[in-house]
């Protein structure tokens, strides 16, 4: 290792353009952290490699994206795209770069499958979550988890949406949450159920009078929960259900409370006989999605789990739906 210090700086050759195309990423709304920390280390590695002067060779940028023996393929893809983005910045820049190729992606082929619970897995959960009792570290949890995991599967929120969720953003009068600065930097209104606004109405009966900036839900400190903590809970309830788990990463995944609430809306309205074309812009909106294409995924999970459905979906949206990963 180099004995040069660091501490969070770009110390390359190419270090103020790296920190500069950072920069642009945030001004431009997103919110670009992880791959900036993916880009520090790429810093640290350049100067462990002597790079001298302002350029991006191909035989160290290729060192540094060879895939390591423990590394899952999620990472090692953020690893490319990182520095596949930072390449084509430099060439746009006027110096010379070694832009990744999209190749280096095809071992890509394990795509996560999200785990859809069932109703009746969904309910179990929910009946373990209300059994919860309380402890020494967690006085609270009996009260809290309950409504965080309802609002991961009755909302489809993410978990740090749920989780950064302060009392100023909960307008239980007008049955609406404010989720701010989400994924892409976006903020959106989120009106849950009747049924769920009276349990959250009935939480903040019991927690009391909080200063607006105070955390909906808080951690025995007073912070935010972390979704460590709420992953090791899902883990604990799932066994308590004997719902089977596959292990890190391998599902069910707390993030897939969000894919079940897309996919079980979906096929209620498909039972229905709903118009898809109006009912999907109107689930883009309501989960947060960048663009249709994300909320138009979860026609292949339905397809999946009901076949029957699959030649209206076809019908309808044909071969222009992509497949992959949603969010």
């Amino acid at each position: 290792m180099s004995t040069r210090e660091f501490k969070g700086r770009y110390c390359s050759p190419v270090g103020p353009l790296l920190e500069q195309f950072v920069h642009e990423k945030k001004a431009c709304g997103y919110r670009y952290d992880e791959a900036a920390r993916l880009l520090l280390r790429f810093d640290r590695f350049l100067c462990n490699e002597a790079l001298s002067s302002c350029e991006l060779p191909r035989s160290i940028s290729r060192k540094w994206l060879a895939k390591q023996p423990h590394e899952s393929v999620s990472t090692h893809c953020n690893r490319i795209g990182a520095v596949r983005q930072f390449a084509m910045y430099l060439c746009r820049s006027g110096y010379p770069a070694d832009v990744p190729d999209r190749s280096l992606w095809a071992k890509r082929a394990e795509s996560f499958s999200p785990r859809i619970l069932t109703h009746a897995e969904i309910q179990r959960l929910f009946n373990a979550l209300d059994e919860l009792a309380p402890t020494a570290k967690a006085p609270l949890r009996h009260l809290i988890m309950p409504e965080i995991f309802r609002l991961l599967y009755g909302c489809g929120m993410r978990v740090g949406e749920v989780l950064r969720l302060r009392v100023v953003d909960v307008d239980l009068d007008r049955g609406v949450l404010m989720v701010r600065d989400a994924k892409f930097g976006k903020d959106r209104m989120v009106p849950p159920a009747l049924p769920l606004v009276q349990r959250l109405r009935t939480y903040a009966a019991l927690m009391g009078r909080r200063p607006p900036d105070g955390y909906f839900f808080p951690s025995p400190s007073g912070g935010p929960w972390s979704s460590e903590a709420v992953y090791e809970m899902y883990r604990e309830l799932l066994m308590h259900c004997e719902i089977a788990h596959a292990g890190r990463g391998k599902g069910p995944r707390v993030h897939d409370l969000r894919h079940a609430f897309a996919t079980h809306a979906l096929l209620r309205w498909c039972r229905e006989g709903a118009d898809l074309d109006v009912k999907l812009p109107i689930l883009a909106t309501y989960m947060g999605h960048r663009s249709l294409a994300g909320t138009q995924r979860y026609l292949h999970l339905i397809a999946e789990l009901m076949p029957e459905i699959t030649v209206r979906t076809n019908a309808t949206f044909g071969d222009v739906i992509p497949r992959g990963t949603v969010s």
